[in-house]
């Protein structure tokens, strides 16, 4: 099949969200982590990804974005890539041989194995478990849903992994995508100024973060609790592993009765 001259390939290190040549790819990036993403919105990219910490990393090369635009790979004058389902119902359906097609051609890009996801209401729900999973490798690819999803044989296929952002259903995968990535990216190396704040963040160990206190030291009549004035560090933290482990218990008895046992 032959692509067009213009197209949605590996994005620039920089934090624009103009294309490029799917085969102008900088050697630079050849092996930093690597989101690939397969979307109808190749133009909702880098959207937030680009902003604040990840879209420095980003123009730094610390990680980097590769955009396929799904529509090249439609069929026919109109580049076709949704029809009705079979059986019939509402909403339209993302055809087996165009999403297909993209696939194949973003498979052929790696030179390392990638997690292969649908993202999709259905899917296993996203968590930090997966963000730390996910950072281990090469980088992730992701699709990016659209109507009512994609034709199953592809899923079946491909092995397609389906995640969820949640119990919720939203119009595309884009933003889902965005927000695994940022999960993903802040976990790499040098993309936080602080290390240490991963380490103390929610969800990190299993619980929630305790909560956080800063100047002025008071404000509209409360204080900040005076053990944060110590200067006693093992005061500090077993204050504030009291408060995860109150927090968690009482916001999200499920991960409680996950973190209980250890």
């Amino acid at each position: 099949m032959s692509l067009p001259n213009k197209s949605h390939g590996r994005k620039s290190i920089s934090a624009s969200v103009t294309p490029r040549d799917l085969m102008g790819q900088d050697e630079r990036l050849a092996h930093v982590w690597t989101a690939d993403i397969i979307t109808l919105f190749p133009d909702s990219f880098p959207g937030v990804l680009g902003q604040s910490l990840t879209g420095r990393a980003l123009t730094e090369g610390k990680w980097a974005l590769s955009i396929t635009d799904l529509r090249l790979f439609g069929d026919g004058k109109h580049k076709n890539v949704d029809d009705t389902p079979a059986g019939g119902g509402a909403g339209m359906v993302l055809r087996a041989d165009v999403v297909g097609k993209a696939i194949d051609h973003v498979l052929r890009l790696q030179k390392m194995k990638k997690p292969l996801i649908f993202l999709s209401p259905r899917g296993q729900v996203f968590n930090q478990n997966m963000a730390n999973e996910w950072i281990q490798g090469a980088g992730v690819i992701l699709l990016a849903g659209r109507f009512e999803g994609v034709d199953q044989r592809v899923i079946d296929h491909y092995g397609i992994q389906e995640v969820s952002l949640g119990d919720f259903v939203m119009s595309g995968g884009e933003i889902a995508a965005q927000a695994m990535i940022d999960a993903c990216v802040r976990l790499l190396p040098g993309v936080l100024g602080n290390a240490a704040s991963i380490e103390q963040e929610s969800h990190q160990h299993g619980l929630l973060e305790h909560p956080q206190y800063t100047r002025p030291n008071e404000w509209n009549g409360r204080t900040i609790p005076d053990v944060l004035f110590s200067g006693n560090h093992q005061k500090i933290d077993e204050w504030r592993r009291s408060e995860s482990e109150e927090l968690t218990k009482t916001r999200r008895p499920d991960l409680w009765s996950a973190f209980k046992p250890r």
